[in-house]
């Protein structure tokens, strides 16, 4: 339990520092909220979360990080795809699907 907790703590903290950082979804925020998904996929695909929970949890973040809804459609979409593979490494995730 206390794992779970820290690990959605620190991917919060990430995601919402980043995201106050700048005003408008940019190309750099885009990418860089990929790169969290991918991290808090990983980590919550290894504590052995459902893929109904991790996808309510990161869409959260998602939500809360881009104003574009565009953006924030394709990055439901990205997380989808995340979330099905069989994959749970960072690595390979943020290699398959942020680039």
């Amino acid at each position: 339990m206390k794992k779970t907790l820290l690990a959605a703590v620190s991917i919060s903290v990430a995601a919402f520092a980043y995201a106050n950082t700048k005003p408008s979804d940019s190309s750099e925020l885009v990418n860089q909220q990929c790169k969290i998904s991918a991290e808090a996929v990983s980590t919550l695909k290894g504590l052995r979360y459902g893929n109904t929970s991790i996808r309510k949890d990161v869409s959260t973040l998602i939500n809360a990080s881009l104003k574009t809804p565009e953006n924030r459609d394709l990055a439901q979409k990205t997380l989808n795809l995340m979330v099905d593979d069989k994959s749970s490494d960072v690595r390979s995730l943020e290699g398959k699907y942020c680039s």
